[in-house]
């Protein structure tokens, strides 16, 4: 898991994500309130698919493009609950909180570097692309 997270706020437009984005070679970044909670994600995607494609300017609202469907995890979730539920959901990065309040973000590469979860990792992927398969039974591993 990622713990050095960047982040926005609703404050924040497309053009500042998309800065932060390239200098932190990320293509995604949690969207947070004052308190650090988060309220929703905004990908590169968004900004293409929601952001360009719609014609909207680099200074339109983050909340404008973001996605504010999440799924989360838990820090203590195991890699096998955590890359389950990245299949469940058809999802490539999850973020991590705990009370709410971001704590980090687990990817598909954090996954794959574990070597007990290489060939899961593959499963996993192919689950994200399409929802059909059966899961592997593994030992459970932490995500920290």
């Amino acid at each position: 898991m990622t713990t050095n997270v960047e982040t926005v706020t609703l404050k924040d437009n497309v053009y500042e994500v998309a800065v932060k984005m390239r200098d932190h070679n990320v293509g995604i970044i949690p969207v947070v309130d004052e308190a650090n909670h988060v309220i929703g994600l905004i990908t590169d995607r968004d900004i293409v698919i929601r952001g360009l494609a719609e014609k909207r300017e680099g200074s339109a609202s983050v909340e404008q493009v973001m996605s504010n469907s999440l799924v989360v995890g838990r820090p203590d979730m195991t890699v096998k609950e955590a890359s389950q539920l990245m299949a469940d959901n058809q999802i490539r990065r999850l973020p991590v909180t705990e009370n709410g309040k971001l704590v980090g973000i687990v990817a598909m590469a954090d996954i794959a570097r574990e070597e007990e979860f290489i060939s899961q990792s593959g499963q996993v992927i192919s689950e994200i692309s399409e929802t059909t398969g059966e899961h592997r039974s593994e030992q459970p591993r932490n995500i920290q």
